[in-house]
């Protein structure tokens, strides 16, 4: 197989890429991604579940085990296991970011009151997850008319010298339209919260 162009088993395409470039991974972990494409299609193959092939790629290959899970999913994409943004469960998770002039504090305080909360995330209800101390809380949300489940939302909040940095993530989309429409919305929301 060649070092560049060739896909998986010899095609010109691949499904999807990798987040990984290919001079990163070879360099992080001595193979390319179309080396790592043959030398597991040889090895527990295609229908192998993602746990067993990372942990096939420390014990038979020594790959450090964050790497191998990174070499793991960089294989799903590539051999059309796993679309961009999907999680080894079979659903999409997106993230969106932005520094704001807010105090962390505060904010923290109005995640944890309901109604405070409810006028942040105006049509969702949202049920925390966590628990209050916790850095970055989760909350299952719905819509709040239909009672649709919507999935699962983190906020973290990294406090710097500019503001703090508010990473909105949110799990357990069901496809990658619903994660591109999510993706769209947290940044508008992100955006009218600079306002």
């Amino acid at each position: 197989m060649g070092e560049q162009g060739a896909g998986p088993q010899g095609s010109d395409q691949r499904s999807a890429a990798p987040d990984v470039s290919d001079e990163r991974i070879r360099e992080s972990t001595g193979r390319g991604w179309d080396d790592w494409v043959a030398v597991i299609d040889a090895g527990p193959g295609r229908e192998a579940s993602h746990p067993t092939i990372a942990a096939w790629l420390v014990e038979e290959h020594g790959v450090d085990g964050w790497w191998a899970q990174g070499v793991t999913v960089g294989y799903e994409r590539l051999t059309g296991r796993r679309l961009p943004g999907q999680m080894q469960d079979g659903t999409f998770s997106v993230s969106r970011s932005k520094t704001l002039d807010l105090d962390g504090e505060e904010f923290r305080e109005r995640l944890h009151d309901d109604a405070a909360r409810a006028a942040l995330l105006p049509g969702i209800s949202s049920v925390p997850r966590s628990k209050p101390a916790t850095r970055a809380p989760k909350f299952s949300l719905s819509d709040a008319e239909s009672g649709e489940e919507l999935g699962v939302l983190q906020l973290r909040l990294e406090q710097g010298s500019a503001g703090a940095k508010l990473v909105v993530t949110h799990e357990k989309l069901p496809d990658p339209d619903a994660a591109e429409r999510w993706k769209q919305h947290w940044g508008d929301w992100l955006e009218s919260l600079a306002v």
